[in-house]
């Protein structure tokens, strides 16, 4: 290989790996006048709401109720992790701003998760982690999740909490 094409090569491949900017990677687009409709729930998908809830319950806290917008905005965030290849919390503020405008949300979180094989694994990893416990703990009224595998069978997560 030429040098100038390898450092071209060596200088995207560090840009890929150690930047923090959105700005390289292409955007979420989420215009709130076209939502893209949430797809159907997936088992994985299923278990992971319904261990949310057990645990919010044994903390003594109400559980939270899916929503289906907010099913919508979770796919668009991770069939963007599983397109660029990385776990993020990239754009977060238009899905915040989403949510707000098609929700009535007073406040939005979320977790983000990459390559936990089960239900159980990934809410486990969150409940040991403060600031993701944090979100399943917290002051939210609705809640749902998106898991999608890449090409390599890996799974992402983006679990969205609201308030209204």
């Amino acid at each position: 290989m030429r040098p100038a094409k390898f450092l071209l090569l060596m200088v995207l491949t560090a840009m890929m790996s150690f930047s923090c900017s959105t700005e390289e990677f292409p955007s979420e687009t989420i215009d709130s006048m076209s939502l893209p409709a949430a797809p159907s729930a997936k088992i994985i998908e299923i278990e992971i709401l319904e261990l949310i809830n057990a645990h919010r319950i044994s903390e003594g806290l109400t559980p939270l109720n899916n929503h289906g917008v907010i099913k919508a905005v979770a796919y668009t965030h991770t069939d963007y992790m599983v397109e660029v290849n990385n776990v993020s919390h990239d754009n977060f503020y238009q899905r915040k701003n989403s949510l707000i405008d098609n929700t009535s949300a007073t406040k939005v979180s979320e977790n983000v998760a990459y390559a936990y094989s089960s239900a159980q694994s990934v809410v486990n990893a969150w409940l040991n982690s403060e600031g993701h416990r944090h979100n399943i703990e917290g002051d939210f009224t609705d809640f749902d999740i998106s898991a999608e595998q890449n090409a390599e069978g890996k799974w992402y997560f983006t679990n969205i909490f609201i308030k209204r």
